[in-house]
C-alpha cells in the first residue's frame, strides 16, 4: 500500500496547532484552489465522528465520507468509508518541539481502485498531487495560525 508523508513546522504551541485541527469549518480552509470542499454534514471532532463532503476539483465532484478515530491534542486519523480510493487513511500528528513551535506530521496510507477509476486516482491523489496539497496547506496553516496569534496578542 503506497504511503505519503509530510512534515513541517509551525510557530505556534501544540494546543493552538490542535485546536485549529479540531474546528470543522478547517477543511475549507485547508482546501487550496482549485480545489473547492463543499461540506454536507461534520460533526464534532471526536472518535468516530463522521464528516461527509464533496471536493470539487473544477467541474468535476468527489464525493468523500470519513470517520475520525485516536482524536487528542496530539492530532487524530480520518479513514476514508466510502469516497473516491480503494483505501484512504490519514494520520495528522503534532508533537511539540518546544512551549511555541509544532511540529505537524501529514501521514497517508492509500490504495487506488482498479481500473480506469484507478487510473483518475494516480492523476488526482498521486505523489505529486499530494506534495502540491501539503505544500498549499503547509502555507494555509501557517497564515491561519499566525493571524490567530496577532488577534489574541490584540484582545
Amino acid at each position: 500500500m503506497p504511503t505519503f508523508d509530510y512534515k513541517f513546522m509551525v510557530e505556534a504551541p501544540v494546543t493552538a496547532v490542535s485546536n485549529f485541527h479540531h474546528d470543522t469549518s478547517v477543511l475549507k480552509t485547508l482546501t487550496p484552489p482549485p480545489i473547492f470542499a463543499q461540506i454536507h454534514h461534520f460533526e464534532p471532532l471526536a472518535d468516530g465522528s463522521i464528516a461527509e463532503f464533496t471536493l470539487w476539483f473544477g467541474p468535476v465532484p468527489v464525493r468523500w465520507q470519513a470517520i475520525h478515530s485516536n482524536v487528542s491534542v496530539n492530532g487524530f486519523t480520518d479513514t476514508q468509508v466510502s469516497g473516491p480510493l480503494k483505501a484512504w487513511q490519514h494520520t495528522h500528528t503534532f508533537t511539540a518541539v518546544s512551549e511555541t513551535v509544532t511540529e505537524i506530521h501529514e501521514h497517508i496510507e492509500y490504495e487506488y481502485q482498479n481500473g480506469w477509476r484507478g487510473l483518475v486516482n494516480r492523476l488526482m491523489f498521486g505523489k505529486p498531487g499530494l506534495l502540491g496539497l501539503f505544500t498549499a496547506r503547509k502555507m494555509i496553516t501557517r497564515r491561519q495560525l499566525a493571524k490567530m496569534k496577532t488577534a489574541v496578542l490584540a484582545s
